[in-house]
């Protein structure tokens, strides 16, 4: 189990970061709706605590995303936007709660362990495009029933192009996806190209039966070959 949470305040980050370690929750913590990109990108959450007003985005902007990628994983929406109006708002985009700032950290505990029952699907949480098939709980990519051996760097890019198929990732998204999974480092997109270049070669080399094509001025997307 593992929680996500994105605040961007640095006291308050602390401050409840050290009540849900305290409750020996797992915990990464990031600032900014990049960083919180990046996160989800490359590992699996079982709750994801969010707030709305972020130097670098809306909050609500960002659950909206995850709900049309098809992320179904539970957000809390922590916020100093009290209006009725508000509330519905983030309910409407797909938060699951909506907890409204100043609170009380047991209340806090309470709804994440409210969250944390409500049971997931029965399937496993397997991503599938053509015969590869991605398993976000365990980060293992398989073609046609293989694993496919992949890098680090190979096997986040893999995992967020099938998030999105048949829709092209600006390149833009996915150094940020790779530059925030790798210490802070920025990912160059000479880099990226070398990413790319390395996963077609391992998919063309484990027989996956979608490719990686290049939609010029913009990134990539898989797509099944015609």
């Amino acid at each position: 189990m593992r929680l996500l949470l994105v605040e961007d305040s640095a006291r308050l980050r602390e401050l409840l970061s050290e009540s849900l370690r305290g409750a020996d929750y797992p915990l990464d913590v990031v600032g900014t709706a990049r960083d919180f990109r990046a996160a989800i990108a490359s590992a699996e959450y079982d709750l994801l605590i969010i707030d709305l007003g972020l130097p670098d985005g809306d909050g609500l902007a960002i659950i909206r995303e995850l709900r049309e990628a098809g992320n179904e994983t539970p957000v809390l929406v922590i916020t100093a936007r009290a209006a009725v109006d508000d509330r519905v708002a983030g309910l409407d985009s797909g938060a699951d709660d909506y907890l409204v700032k100043p609170f009380n950290h047991t209340e806090l505990l309470a709804r994440v362990r409210a969250l944390l029952r409500r049971p997931r699907a029965l399937r496993e949480p397997i991503v599938q495009v053509g015969n590869v098939a991605y398993n976000e709980k365990t980060g293992e990519i398989h073609a046609d029933g293989k694993l496919l051996d992949l890098r680090p760097s190979e096997r986040r890019l893999l995992a967020l192009l099938l998030r999105k198929p048949g829709r092209a990732v600006p390149k833009s998204e996915i150094e940020e996806s790779l530059s925030g999974a790798s210490a802070g480092r920025d990912m160059s997109p000479n880099a990226v190209e070398t990413v790319i270049s390395r996963l077609r070669k391992a998919m063309e080399d484990g027989h996956a039966g979608i490719v990686i094509e290049t939609v010029r001025g913009i990134g990539y997307m898989l797509s099944a070959p015609k």
